[in-house]
């Protein structure tokens, strides 16, 4: 299943981010997509204040992981941009952890893990457009992630 939603504005963006935050509250492993600079830490950001994260939330670029636990779930917010082949193959365990129970993980930069995650996700893609509008899609194969698109899209 898919959903495409562009966003013109920050407010645009914001409004889909506290939509997306209400379908996972109980929890969600997102793979995060895109160029740099195409928004996908400034959405984190965005679904972690709709959970009601007080932390400030940044990228974790050069830490790999960054922990928040003040919301409604814990979030958690990976980068796997700096990892070499045989750095994502030592934390795909810890990747596996984090796609359990009631917590919302995001891991952007999710193609330099080779298709190394192959528990349950949903895609999100997001595109920068020349005219500074994004492009955010939301893509599922199978019925964990379907019900969110569902929600999006009924919203």
């Amino acid at each position: 299943m898919k959903y495409e939603k562009t966003c013109n504005t920050l407010e645009d963006t914001k409004d889909l981010a506290i939509r997306f935050a209400k379908l996972v509250k109980d929890g969600c492993f997102v793979n995060l997509y895109g160029e740099i600079g195409a928004g996908k830490t400034a959405f984190v950001k965005l679904v972690a204040s709709a959970l009601d994260v007080k932390e400030r939330v940044t990228s974790p670029s050069f830490v790999i992981l960054n922990e928040y636990h003040s919301g409604i779930i814990p979030v958690y917010h990976f980068d796997l941009y700096r990892l070499e082949n045989e750095g994502v193959k030592t934390i795909i365990d810890e990747l596996r952890e984090y796609s359990e129970g009631e917590k919302l993980t995001f891991v952007e930069w999710a193609e330099f893990s080779q298709n190394e995650i192959p528990f349950k996700h949903i895609k999100i893609n997001v595109t920068y457009n020349d005219d500074d509008s994004r492009l955010y899609t939301f893509e599922s194969n199978e019925e964990y992630g379907d019900k969110i698109i569902e929600g999006l899209r009924n919203e």
